[in-house]
């Protein structure tokens, strides 16, 4: 990954950073005075050792104290407002990039398994965690370390030099820290992802592993992924553990050394007592930046990471142009040479196909498997790129049109159907936190999915998972296809529509893409099974990639399928197998 593969990507997060700039200027002014205000307790002893324990005076004392507990009272309530101020800093931060982080992950994610992709939100809200940990505060607190330090130096020079070289070796500690940690720990949180993304997929395929029997095999296989890694965090762990431990025992020494130190210089009459504790808490106080940062690495390095894979995702997919909003198209689709090559591939899975439909038309789409037909399905719904041609709705490029404008306009069945937790009108309506019960209503009736949805426990307020719960194959097929029909698109591409469908299914499927033919839209239909091009008008075979014909379905039908007649008998029987 080179820096400038990334520029773009780490401007907009700089950018998003500077809009709480303000606040981070507040959270320094506040540092300063709760810093000057950490002397509070090195005077108070000076006050205490050189002049009341002198002069014996209980006022004197009582004075100093009130003023102590006051001064530490401010000093209590800075440090928490700057803390609550980070915290909403990071909270902006988050927020400002939610939406753009979001969006680039599904781009990113739909034409690639990029992982920095498939983390990019969780990579945003280790940011965010820094932002708001205490360890950036600490950052606050750091440079005031030097000036500590050269205050111990005033006292006397042996002190200064003690607490001079007792930092320096735990500056050396972090340095080495980092160094020696990094490694170990990007490979367990790159195994930890592996092992969570392997129960992941396990936990959605459930019942598959449970009714064939692999269960057993399952586990030991994420439990191997499991087990990689743990001992990839326990070897993490370890270093950055010892490094903590050896920072901590080493400050504890220093202060006990400074009073070693303090105590013979007393006795040579060289500084005074108060001299001696102050040098201490001084010395305590100056280093305990350096061992917060170091306690709190691991989120220091998690959040570094993040920004790096923020930048680089950010950068590889950058924001969409506002797009001029054009008037609802025609059904009128017109493919010229397209030729699409898969995302991370090299080779053309689509070669220089064109054809095109006419509002009121339906289009079938035949061929043998890994012939192409879901590429191009892909593609005329704008997931995936053409690498040449044009794809054209109603004169329109499909480049011209807003993703979120263009899916109202075609409605999109996927050969593997997914939905979503949430009600049924809700997968209906793509996921519309207010679903319009009309639109939703008249989705399911064209789907002739309306009578299976009233007799679910709930109706449409029927809660389902990700996975689709107590539906059947066939009842999840019928929900997407309303989804897909929701709000009227003109343009109905479907992509193995009958896969999991039942004659009564497939004729109701075969009755909803006649009535979208009768309003003027037009459907796409990606087939292997007769029954799937019932309706349609027009057929495009393509083998290879390639189209081999293209023209009316009985012509189209007798010159390349050697079954012509079993479809024929197919057809006039309503579509019964």
């Amino acid at each position: 990954m080179t820096t400038g593969k990334t520029t773009r990507g780490r401007e907009e997060l700089v950018a998003a950073r500077q809009q709480s700039r303000g606040l981070y200027w507040t959270v320094g002014l506040f540092s300063f005075f709760a810093n000057m205000l950490m002397l509070t307790g090195p005077l108070y002893m000076l006050q205490v050792y050189d002049r009341v324990l002198g002069s014996r005076s209980e006022e004197t004392l009582v004075a100093l104290s009130l003023l102590v507990v006051f001064l530490y009272g401010i000093m209590g309530i800075l440090d928490y407002t700057r803390g609550r101020i980070m915290a909403r800093v990071g909270a902006r931060f988050q927020d400002a990039l939610d939406k753009r982080v979001f969006d680039a992950m599904i781009r990113r994610s739909a034409v690639s398994a990029d992982s920095n992709a498939q983390t990019g939100l969780a990579d945003l809200e280790s940011v965010q965690r820094l932002i708001s940990s205490p360890v950036l505060t600490a950052a606050f607190d750091i440079p005031w370390t030097p000036i500590f330090l050269a205050g111990i130096m005033l006292f006397h020079p042996w002190l200064g030099m003690l607490a001079l070289g007792g930092g320096a070796v735990l500056v050396f500690i972090a340095l080495m820290n980092q160094l020696f940690s990094r490694g170990p720990m990007i490979e367990a949180n790159v195994a930890s992802h592996r092992a969570s993304m392997m129960s992941e997929e396990i936990r959605n395929e459930a019942e598959m592993i449970q009714a064939m029997g692999m269960r057993t095999a399952a586990f030991e296989r994420w439990k191997s992924a499991r087990e990689k890694s743990l001992v990839q965090s326990v070897s993490a762990n370890d270093v950055s553990g010892s490094f903590t431990s050896m920072t901590k025992t080493l400050r504890l020494f220093l202060q006990s050394a400074m009073l070693g130190l303090g105590a013979y210089l007393v006795l040579q009459g060289e500084v005074t007592a108060g001299a001696m504790i102050a040098s201490s808490i001084l010395m305590g106080r100056a280093l305990a930046p350096i061992e917060l940062a170091l306690g709190q690495w691991a989120v220091v390095q998690r959040a570094v990471r993040g920004w790096n894979n923020l930048a680089e995702l950010l950068s590889n997919v950058p924001p969409e142009l506002t797009k001029t909003e054009l008037p609802k198209p025609k059904a009128k689709l017109d493919v010229q040479s397209l030729t699409v090559v898969p995302p991370g591939d090299t080779r053309a899975q689509l070669k220089t196909v064109t054809f095109k439909i006419e509002p009121g038309q339906a289009l079938g789409v035949i061929g043998p498997s890994g012939a192409g037909k879901s590429t191009l399905a892909r593609a005329l719904t704008g997931v995936w790129r053409p690498a040449g041609g044009t794809v054209r709705l109603d004169g329109a490029a499909l480049d011209q049109y807003a993703p979120d404008v263009l899916g109202l306009h075609i409605g999109y069945l996927p050969q593997r159907v997914q939905l979503f937790e949430g009600t049924i009108a809700e997968n209906i309506a793509r996921l519309s936190g207010q679903p319009d019960s009309q639109k939703v209503v008249a989705a399911a009736q064209k789907a002739a999915a309306h009578e299976m949805i009233l007799e679910l426990p709930d109706g449409y307020d029927t809660r389902i998972n990700a996975g689709g719960g107590r539906l059947s194959g066939g009842q999840m097929q019928r929900v997407a296809l309303a989804r897909a029909m929701y709000d009227e698109p003109v343009l109905l591409i479907l992509d193995e529509p009958n896969s999991n469908l039942d004659n009564e299914g497939s004729m109701a499927l075969n009755k909803a893409i006649r009535a979208m033919k009768e309003a003027g839209s037009s459907v796409m239909i990606m087939a292997h099974r007769p029954s799937a091009i019932q309706e349609c008008d027009t057929l495009l075979v393509l083998d290879h990639g390639a189209v081999k014909a293209f023209g009316p379905k009985d012509q189209v039908l007798k010159d390349t399928v050697t079954n012509h007649q079993q479809l024929q008998k197919t057809k006039a029987m309503g579509g019964v197998k």
